[in-house]
């Protein structure tokens, strides 16, 4: 359980932080996430921003094949998801965006 963590357990994931804030601190800002539940894990987090995730991933250098693609809310929103492990820390990177329909040209079918 999480309940007797201390600031410490997640120690490892802040330092991470810490060193992509200035490794690639020119690289658009994820949503930052650290829990309890994985203090083993940072999870760097893009929504409406999957060119933000790309270049995140290629500054990780992480291979373009290791990461999942998937839908949500009924077709609606792209899900790319891939891990990394990174200086002792496992980095999760996601992102998130619409995924746009085109127009039926000549109105509805």
């Amino acid at each position: 359980m999480s309940e007797n963590l201390t600031l410490d357990s997640v120690a490892a994931p802040l330092r991470v932080l810490r060193l992509l804030a200035v490794d690639f601190g020119h690289l658009p800002a994820p949503d930052v996430h650290v829990s309890t539940i994985y203090p083993e894990r940072l999870e760097l987090t893009f929504y409406d921003d999957l060119p933000g995730f790309e270049a995140w991933r290629e500054a990780l250098g992480i291979a373009p094949d290791t990461v999942t693609c998937r839908e949500q809310s009924g077709g609606l929103t792209r899900v790319l998801c891939t891990t990394v492990d990174y200086a002792g820390t496992v980095i999760r990177l996601t992102g998130y965006a619409d995924i746009v329909t085109p127009a039926l040209v000549g109105g509805a079918a």
